[in-house]
């Protein structure tokens, strides 16, 4: 050994890091620029898949270059041995980095093809949210195999996890309780993946309010409420308990307005008119308009609108235009269309009371007598 090396031990092994230092930042700065220019004119996976494994793969360089060093080094074995096991954690890291960064790299170029902010996005949405989904799970069982593989190395830690799950089965009943709820959304996590009832920006009502899926964690789902407030919900809300999805299959929906008028109102003047409100709105789709009396009540009738829209956003600004035009053209051509009540002078005829014709007051002027 000493021939060999005439320094002392402590700066061959401080000389020898810093070759493998100095070869990693020549891996960097020369040979991954080579290689990329190599690929960059036949594959854009392999172009994206070297620029995004930049970190893994200079670990790798450094976990290859000190266990050449390792050996080559004027140390003991029981040195060399703390060292293999040292670059043995690190290359376990590294496989569970690598396996992360590929899986994100192919789901971006994945969801490449879809675009969420179209009119028909019901296609990729549905990408979105299963591959969200799948690529958090993903991680959460990356980590966990990764830790209790790095675990496994040790021998002392291995031989007391098999005796604590041989001997402490209260322990262990302890710890599934505790991890019940992680557990219980990660399966949540998944059955969502594959049924799908919920998508990212779905339209949905949950807990009484209406918004839309803004995000799916592995644990959580954030509903981005109309007014710009969040409401955070538990990913196993979406299997245990009934909420609306106005998005489910399609974006498309019918807005309804409901009209409270008196019986004497025509109808096909009222009709004729929702028509012409609704084909000059710039928020029908072009499908449906519909026109309906529904019920009959003591004082009025129901009226019945639907007009379709896009989206259940435009849909509500639809309603909206459709009952400040009808109030208004009621106004100009048909004041008396408004409910009101009826009062009749049931005295007998030939009595000292002078006779009273059937008169109609509105709902205002009877308040006011």
């Amino acid at each position: 050994m000493d021939s060999f090396y005439p320094l002392p031990a402590w700066a061959v092994v401080a000389g020898l890091v810093v070759i493998a230092i100095g070869l990693t930042w020549a891996f960097r700065v020369f040979i991954l620029r080579w290689i990329l220019r190599l690929f960059q004119p036949k594959s854009l996976f392999l172009n994206r898949l070297i620029t995004s494994l930049r970190g893994p793969l200079s670990l790798a360089l450094v976990i290859i270059v000190l266990s050449i060093a390792s050996n080559l080094a004027p140390i003991s074995d029981r040195e060399v041995a703390i060292i293999r096991h040292i670059l043995l954690v690190g290359f376990i890291l590294l496989a569970a980095w690598t396996i992360r960064v590929a899986l994100d790299l192919w789901l971006r170029l994945h969801l490449r093809r879809f675009k969420l902010d179209t009119a028909d996005n019901l296609l990729a949405r549905k990408h979105v949210t299963q591959m969200r989904i799948l690529l958090r799970v993903a991680d959460t069982l990356i980590v966990v195999i990764a830790l209790a593989a790095v675990l496994m190395t040790f021998e002392g830690v291995r031989q007391y996890g098999v005796s604590l799950l041989a001997s402490a089965g209260a322990a262990g009943i302890v710890v599934g309780l505790a991890l019940q709820p992680l557990l219980k959304n990660i399966f949540a996590g998944i059955q969502l993946a594959i049924t799908q009832p919920i998508r990212i920006d779905d339209a949905v009502i949950v807990e009484g309010e209406w918004g839309n899926i803004e995000e799916i964690s592995s644990t959580y789902v954030v509903v981005r409420i109309w007014d710009k407030r969040r409401l955070i919900v538990p990913l196993s809300y979406f299997i245990e308990k009934p909420f609306q999805n106005w998005t489910r299959e399609e974006s498309t929906l019918l807005g309804t307005v409901l009209i409270y008028l008196d019986y004497s109102t025509p109808v096909d003047e009222l009709r004729t008119e929702v028509e012409r409100i609704v084909r000059n709105s710039r928020h029908w789709d072009g499908d449906t308009i519909v026109v309906q009396v529904t019920d009959f009540r003591e004082q009025v009738m129901e009226v019945r609108v639907l007009a379709s829209a896009r989206n259940a956003g435009i849909a509500f600004d639809l309603r909206c235009e459709i009952r400040e035009n009808l109030v208004s053209w009621m106004q100009k051509t048909h004041p008396n269309a408004l409910p009101q009540f009826r009062i009749r002078d049931l005295s007998p005829k030939g009595s000292d009371a002078p006779e009273k014709d059937e008169r109609q007051v509105s709902a205002t002027d009877q308040v006011t007598k």
